[in-house]
């Protein structure tokens, strides 16, 4: 049973982790309509605050249902962007960060990574911690990489417009094939 007064609340040595707020709308849509941040991935761009609204919804919802779910990230009083574990389709946990440019290259992405995957493994230890990409995301790839996650597939994205856009998922652990399936044929 998820506990429902738990600490929304996280910290690392430099950042101070916490589930979203409706507050925090314009600065997430900010970070998702930013080319810099969206150009790996053009599925992810947020050209609607709506699209945003919905998905810290989706973010809070996990929250509750899990326990866990995504962080916006801060150091002090600067947004530095998202980040966290949610469960992704009832199989892995899926661990996902997104910063904001001027924060790229300090070390933020790996704090944010330790937090969630240390969180994911105390909520539900059962479940693969797993890193969801395309491959050509350089700078992410390094960074999954850097948490020790492995890549465990790669192979079409499904439902991508881009026919040659290639999926790459890492994991902590070995992955069955079914949960291979329900991540990656969708």
């Amino acid at each position: 049973m998820i506990d429902p007064d738990a600490p929304r609340v996280s910290s690392t040595a430099r950042l101070v982790l916490r589930a979203p707020e409706q507050a925090d709308l314009e600065r997430v849509f900010a970070l998702y309509a930013d080319p810099l941040v969206w150009g790996p991935d053009p599925l992810s761009r947020h050209e609607d605050p709506a699209q945003t609204e919905r998905m810290i919804g989706n973010w809070r919802a996990a929250w509750d249902r899990d326990g866990l779910g995504m962080w916006t990230a801060w150091h002090g009083d600067e947004f530095v962007g998202i980040g966290g574990c949610f469960v992704r389709y009832g199989v892995a946990w899926n661990l996902g960060f997104r910063l904001r440019p001027r924060c790229w290259g300090r070390g933020y992405a790996q704090e944010i990574s330790a937090a969630a995957i240390g969180a994911a493994r105390e909520h539900r230890p059962e479940l693969p911690v797993t890193a969801y990409l395309l491959e050509g995301n350089e700078q992410s790839t390094r960074a999954v990489e850097r948490t020790g996650l492995r890549q465990v597939w790669r192979g079409p994205d499904a439902g991508n417009p881009d026919p040659a856009a290639i999926r790459l998922v890492y994991a902590d652990q070995p992955v069955s094939p079914t949960v291979l399936t329900a991540l990656t044929e969708r």
